[in-house]
């Protein structure tokens, strides 16, 4: 439950043009996101009072909110790496549960892709290197790195092997096929997985998210305003965060991401459980990340991820994730907008179906930050 008494819906969604993008800033990113966005939702850019952004490098709220030409009563900006979204879409939704804002926009730009090529920053991100991370960054303990070693003390707790790793870029790039707007759509074989050049160990290439440029912008709004809109709403039932360590040494489990305490409190605030979801978007900036999320979020036991992946028991990621459609820098803003539209019954090719035929009622979004630093996860119905 929210924490007030108005209902709050997503109203509007839209990706801003994604892949490679060489000659496009992030600024104009974010523009064309939030247009689509009001446009899908039928609402003039006026009544949006709320606003809420983050990105890579400077990127502040109040520059982009003057390039959208907005001037909010209501802003966050959140940084805690790819479950920023998710966060900033729990805080936006209590905002107008509590009568704080009527319509936030949340938006997000980035040409990661191009800003490596242009040589504009480097490719391995982190949270800097002071504080407890001075300790790990002299060694060169990357960001793949670190995602690397939870994988492999996962396998060795549970058995879990390189072939179940693998089936989720498989079965990621099988979702990717039916989505026009995945960058990589050609079929993969769990042999094509595991034969690929290694990036760190058990990590090869497909193991490893796209990286892209792109952007996505979701726009949320009070009860009263969902008669005005052109679209069903999808409504905001229930939102869980928890930020859990920063260092690998204060990390107590390899095995256990910080899904398992968002996922828990979203839930119990919804008043749903993860067994009647019709469909998961989960962070999958490694297939790793993809398998312990579905535990820790309740979908199967712990240790039971690399069968429930294997088996394909639940829609996940269903439009090519960041495995395979896009990944520019922060992707959790694109979960929401792959959920809703499901849920709406837009998704064309890769639309999820329930046993009977009809549309999904109940999807989940969960967002991870960092290397399993921080996680929150948002409960969608229609």
């Amino acid at each position: 439950m929210l924490s007030g008494n108005r209902k709050v819906a997503v109203v509007g969604v839209a990706l801003a043009d994604c892949g490679r993008l060489d000659e496009v800033t992030p600024y104009a990113l974010h523009a064309q996101a939030a247009r689509r966005a009001l446009a899908d939702s039928g609402l003039d850019r006026s009544v949006v009072d709320g606003f809420a952004s983050a990105g890579l490098g400077t990127l502040a709220p109040v520059e982009v909110a003057e390039y959208l030409g907005l001037r909010p009563t209501w802003v966050d900006s959140t940084s805690v790496g790819g479950s920023t979204w998710e966060v900033m879409a729990a805080h936006a939704a209590d905002a107008i549960a509590a009568g704080h804002a009527d319509v936030v926009l949340l938006v997000y730009g980035s040409t990661a892709r191009a800003d490596v090529r242009a040589g504009r920053r480097t490719g391995n991100l982190s949270f800097g290197a002071r504080g407890p991370l001075q300790f790990e960054v002299p060694y060169g303990h990357s960001l793949v790195a670190k995602y690397a070693m939870a994988a492999r003390r996962h396998m060795h707790e549970y058995g879990t092997t390189l072939e179940q790793l693998a089936a989720v870029a498989v079965r990621t790039r099988a979702n990717a096929a039916l989505n026009p707007d995945a960058m990589f759509r050609e079929p993969v074989t769990v042999d094509d997985v595991l034969s690929g050049p290694m990036i760190a160990d058990p990590f090869t290439k497909l193991h490893c998210c796209v990286r892209s440029d792109g952007g996505a912008a979701v726009l949320l709004a009070g009860e009263e305003y969902v008669r005005d809109c052109r679209t069903p709403p999808v409504w905001v039932l229930g939102t869980g965060e928890h930020v859990s360590h920063a260092s690998m040494s204060e990390w107590p489990d390899f095995t256990v991401s910080p899904a398992a305490v968002s996922g828990r409190i979203a839930f119990g605030r919804a008043g749903v459980g993860p067994e009647e979801m019709d469909l998961a978007e989960v962070y999958d900036a490694f297939t790793y990340m993809t398998l312990v999320t579905l535990e820790d979020l309740g979908f199967c036991g712990k240790g039971e991820g690399g069968a429930f992946v294997e088996e394909g028991r639940l829609p996940v990621n269903t439009d090519g994730g960041g495995l395979s459609a896009q990944h520019p820098g922060m992707r959790g803003l694109f979960l929401v907008v792959e959920a809703v539209r499901q849920l709406r019954g837009e998704g064309g090719a890769r639309q999820v179906r329930r046993g009977d035929g009809g549309l999904p009622s109940l999807a989940v979004a969960s967002g991870t930050g960092g290397w399993f630093c921080s996680s929150a996860t948002v409960v969608l119905g229609r």
